[in-house]
């Protein structure tokens, strides 16, 4: 079944995209929740004209994209979180306390488009995220978990 997808779906593809699914995950899933339209030969025509009228405003979006991701990999994050005996952490380190530690840095990128490598950082030491701005603009991130200086 072609769909075009109306929103981005995560490990499927991007708004606008052209994608085939099986028919059970487009009937019951994609095109109720909204998420998705039959790619009909007329409907491939209108995204077709809207992809092009849009490749000018899309261009500024992409630089300004490129930019904020310049500015934010000159950066050095570290976050500081309670840890126990060795570099085990008490509770553990998510997209959510990236996206904060940026958030204070003037960064602000939505936790939705942080992806920690790993998932959950339980221990201090060097680690690494990926973040996607824009479809075209995805670079990783490096970041450090450092132990909370005691009291």
């Amino acid at each position: 079944m072609e769909l075009i997808l109306k929103e981005d779906v995560q490990n499927l593809g991007f708004k606008d995209d052209l994608v085939t699914v099986k028919n059970g995950f487009g009937r019951n899933y994609l095109i109720p929740q909204g998420l998705a339209a039959l790619a009909t030969s007329s409907a491939k025509k209108v995204l077709a004209e809207n992809l092009k009228q849009r490749a000018h405003k899309e261009k500024k979006i992409v630089d300004a994209a490129k930019k904020v991701a310049e500015a934010v990999k000159q950066l050095e994050i570290k976050i500081a979180a309670k840890s126990g005996a060795g570099d085990k952490l008490f509770g553990s380190i998510t997209n959510i306390d990236l996206a904060a530690a940026l958030e204070k840095e003037g960064q602000s990128i939505d936790k939705k488009y942080i992806a920690i490598q790993g998932g959950a950082v339980k221990r201090t030491g060097p680690y690494n995220a990926q973040i996607r701005l824009h479809r075209e603009v995805i670079f990783d991130l490096a970041f450090e978990v450092v132990a909370e200086a005691k009291a």
